[in-house]
């Protein structure tokens, strides 16, 4: 089975087994979002675990 390679750049599997990934919406347009918005932005986060089973198809080396 073939890995998703677009998948394979935006996600990584944390110590624990769950899937990091980035927020959306952090990259461009950001004149109108407010500063805390945009902070929040910067942080990680998990996948969902509704979204995890999919992802984990995407990346079956991970």
């Amino acid at each position: 089975m073939k890995t998703n390679r677009g998948a394979a750049k935006r996600i990584r599997k944390t110590g624990s087994g769950k899937l990091a990934r980035r927020r959306a919406y952090g990259a461009h347009i950001l004149t109108k979002k407010n500063r805390k918005r945009k902070r929040r932005l910067r942080s990680g986060t998990l996948a969902s675990k509704a979204d995890a089973r999919r992802v984990r198809r995407m990346l079956p080396g991970k």
